[in-house]
C-alpha cells in the first residue's frame, strides 16, 4: 500500500502527465483519483519506488481511456465537445503550467500507444524499458511508438514556412480587439464565413464589409486569443483551440496584402497536423 504522503508528493506530476495524455484537466484529475483508489486498496508492502509505481498505475488508467475514445466514431457531433466550463478550466491549466496549446492539438491525433510513449519518454524522461512495461510490449516496440509519434508531431524546418505577416498582424489585432487595426488590414469588401455550428444561435454565418467584420470579431476576441499555429501539409494553419481542444480552423485569404476572406470551419477529423516548432513550450 502507498502512504497518502507519498501520493500527495507526486500528485502534481501525475496530474501533469495525465493532462498531456488525456488532454482534459477533469479527465486527468479523475485518472489521478482512480490511481489513488487503486493505491489505497492494494494489499502488500509499500512499493520500493512509490512514484514509479503510481506512474505505472496512472498511465494504464489513461491508456484505457484513450483506447475507449479511439473506438468511437471518427467525427463526433459538435454537441459532444466539452462544455464551456471544461474549456475554461483547461485553458487556465495551460496558462498556469505553460503547456503548449499546439502540442495538445497535435497529440490528440496520435494513436493511444504513440501518445503514451511520447508523453512518458519525450516529455517526462522515462526509459523505453519503463514505457514498455506500461504498454505491455518490448522496449524496441515502445521506442518505435515514440519515434512514430515524433515523426507525426514534428515537421522538417524546410517544410515550415512562416505565416504571412499580414495574417499574423490581423489575428493579433483580432485577439486584442483592435478595431481600427483590423479594418486597416482588410479590404473594404472582405467576407467572413463561419460554420453555423461554431457560433451562438442567430449569429450571421456570412458577414460582409471590413467594419462589420471587425465589430463582430470583437465579440469573439477571447476565442481568437485561444488559438495557435500548427502545420497542415507543411503549411501554417491557425486553429482555435481553447484549452487545447481543437475547435476550428481559420483560413484567411489575401489579395494585394489585404484580407479579403475569412473562413472559419470545423477541422476535418483526419487532418494531419504537426508542430510549427518542436517542443512543449
Amino acid at each position: 500500500m502507498v502512504p497518502v504522503s507519498d501520493f500527495e508528493a507526486v500528485r502534481p506530476q501525475l496530474t501533469a502527465m495525465a493532462f498531456r495524455m488525456l488532454g482534459c484537466l477533469q479527465d486527468a484529475e479523475d485518472a489521478v483519483q482512480s490511481t489513488w483508489i487503486k493505491a489505497s486498496v492494494t494489499v502488500g508492502e509499500r512499493p520500493r519506488n512509490p512514484a514509479a509505481w503510481l506512474t505505472t498505475v496512472l498511465t494504464r488508467v489513461c491508456l484505457d481511456q484513450l483506447r475507449t475514445r479511439s473506438r468511437r466514431p471518427e467525427e463526433p457531433l459538435f454537441a459532444d465537445l466539452p462544455p464551456a466550463e471544461v474549456f475554461a478550466a483547461d485553458e487556465r491549466y495551460l496558462q498556469r503550467e505553460s503547456v503548449s496549446r499546439a502540442l495538445m492539438v497535435v497529440l490528440d491525433r496520435l494513436t493511444p500507444a504513440q501518445r503514451v510513449a511520447y508523453v512518458l519518454h519525450d516529455l517526462f524522461g522515462m526509459t523505453f524499458a519503463e514505457v514498455a512495461d506500461v504498454l505491455g510490449t518490448s522496449p524496441a516496440s515502445a521506442k518505435k511508438h515514440a519515434s512514430r509519434a515524433r515523426g507525426r508531431l514534428q515537421s522538417p524546418a524546410s517544410a515550415a514556412p512562416a505565416a504571412p505577416a499580414v495574417v499574423d498582424a490581423f489575428l493579433t489585432a483580432a485577439g486584442g480587439g483592435d478595431l481600427n487595426r483590423m479594418i486597416a488590414l482588410m479590404a473594404d469588401g472582405c467576407v467572413r464565413v463561419v460554420d453555423p455550428a461554431l457560433v451562438p444561435p442567430r449569429t450571421p454565418t456570412v458577414v460582409t464589409g471590413a467594419r462589420a467584420i471587425a465589430e463582430e470579431t470583437g465579440l469573439f476576441a477571447a476565442r481568437i486569443r485561444a488559438g495557435t499555429w500548427v502545420l497542415t501539409d507543411g503549411c501554417p494553419t491557425y486553429v482555435l483551440a481553447p484549452g487545447g481542444h481543437l475547435l476550428a480552423v481559420v483560413d484567411i485569404t489575401l489579395d494585394d496584402e489585404r484580407v479579403v476572406r475569412i473562413n472559419i470551419r470545423r477541422a476535418p477529423p483526419n487532418a494531419a497536423f504537426a508542430l510549427a516548432a518542436p517542443g512543449d513550450g
